[in-house]
């Protein structure tokens, strides 16, 4: 391997890498906040928001396991089959992910548009259904090129990347039966959610309007539909601009068979697809009130830990009573911060 592909491939495996760690990270904290919250409310939307938490997880538990190939400096290249079965895993968690962001619209949609029967026809077990065909589905996706041979490259040279293993033909078939699809159902929820909404806040205003000629005025609110809107709206965007590019560019590429642009795919198109998984859990700890609560709880009971940790190495380093007292004004300002 030439020594400028040897130091790109580096460059690619540290980003790799810090990429993985942050997806991770994110997600495992927004999934124990998501537990939490459920624990407390009992909320079948937030099973579909813990499950896409768990598929980005997965995505950078996947993507870890090609972090070893692009720093490793070794002549020697991974296997085509173990290779096979990485970008498999990958894809399956990725399309895990995409699937459930679908069912979160579609419950959210559901939620607006039939709010006395979504209780009666979203139930536990339905909610479970779900996300069980789900992961099956997702894992259909991911391993369908080791069963069907046009969706493989013939050839195979390392080191391990998508397009090493998998043809862009079988990109294709994922963006014309999935992707673009998608896209559609996604722009009539959303239109059909902005509508509905839209009715809600006319009625809330008339409302408000002939209270306040009774006398009884009351400021006007903030629809919770619209923050449902908004939820999803950010979601699909955030899913849109990440994985759109790959996926055109994946198609010029099955058109022109002359033009190279596998780097261009691989080191910056998937990359950015796959940042996805790292923007997911960072919309739900900004715009999602349980989860945000929640993060904000496990904030303040890290803080509490730690300062009762500081109390107790007082204590013990001091058997003076000054630092006691010095050690009793931090609590008392601590819990007043805490009270604010």
């Amino acid at each position: 391997m030439p020594l400028q592909d040897m130091e790109s491939s580096f460059s690619f495996g540290v980003i790799l890498a810090v990429l993985a760690f942050l997806i991770i990270a994110t997600n495992a904290l927004v999934a124990v906040a998501v537990l939490l919250s459920i624990h407390k409310n009992d909320g079948v939307g937030l099973c579909f928001t813990l499950n896409l938490a768990v598929a980005d997880t997965l995505i950078g538990v996947a993507i870890s396991g090609l972090v070893a190939d692009q720093l490793s400096s070794s002549a020697q290249t991974t296997q085509k089959t173990l290779c096979s079965l990485r970008m498999a895993f990958v894809t399956s968690s990725a399309a895990a992910s995409v699937l459930t962001v679908m069912l979160i619209a579609f419950d959210r949609y559901l939620a607006i548009k039939q709010p006395l029967r979504y209780f009666q026809i979203m139930s536990g077990l339905v909610a479970g259904a779900c996300i069980a065909g789900l992961w099956v589905l997702s894992y259909l996706i991911g391993f369908l090129p080791l069963g069907v041979s046009i969706f493989q490259q013939t050839t195979y040279q390392g080191p391990c990347t998508f397009f090493a293993v998998f043809h862009p033909r079988f990109v294709l078939t994922l963006s014309c039966a999935g992707f673009f699809p998608a896209m559609l159902l996604f722009v009539f929820f959303y239109c059909d959610m902005l509508k509905i909404a839209s009715m809600h806040s006319q009625q809330i205003r008339k409302m408000e309007h002939a209270g306040s000629l009774a006398g009884a005025y009351r400021p006007p609110r903030y629809p919770s539909d619209f923050k449902a809107v908004r939820t999803v709206s950010v979601l699909i965007g955030s899913f849109t601009l990440s994985w759109s590019p790959f996926l055109i560019t994946s198609i010029v590429q099955v058109a022109c068979q002359e033009c190279h642009l596998y780097k261009v795919l691989e080191q910056y198109l998937w990359l950015l697809g796959v940042g996805n998984s790292l923007l997911n859990p960072l919309i739900y700890a900004y715009w999602q009130k349980e989860v945000r609560l929640q993060l904000y709880h496990m904030a303040l009971g890290v803080k509490k830990g730690l300062i009762s940790f500081l109390l107790l190495l007082s204590t013990r380093n001091g058997g003076s009573e000054r630092p006691r007292e010095s050690s009793c004004h931090i609590i008392t300002v601590s819990n007043s911060e805490l009270d604010g």
